[in-house]
């Protein structure tokens, strides 16, 4: 929480793919400062086997959120 990640979740298929959910104000501050952690070389480390071609705190795309269910709720 330190660096500003919140929410994070990952969630494994059966078939393998890995799927990670992050909330972030600022992702590339969050990301500067997790680099800078001992625990964050670690878990890199683990984690290089499972993404080919990119390190696993590169490999990902940002997607834009299209709806959220509390929206029309709070907004009738």
């Amino acid at each position: 929480r330190a660096t500003g990640w919140r929410n994070y979740s990952l969630f494994l298929r059966s078939d393998g793919l890995l799927v990670g959910y992050v909330e972030a104000d600022d992702l590339a501050a969050s990301q500067a400062a997790m680099e800078a952690l001992d625990v964050n070389t670690r878990w890199q480390s683990e984690m290089a086997e499972f993404f080919v071609g990119t390190s696993p705190d590169e490999g990902f795309p940002l997607l834009t959120e299209v709806f959220h269910l509390s929206d029309p709720l709070e907004n009738p």
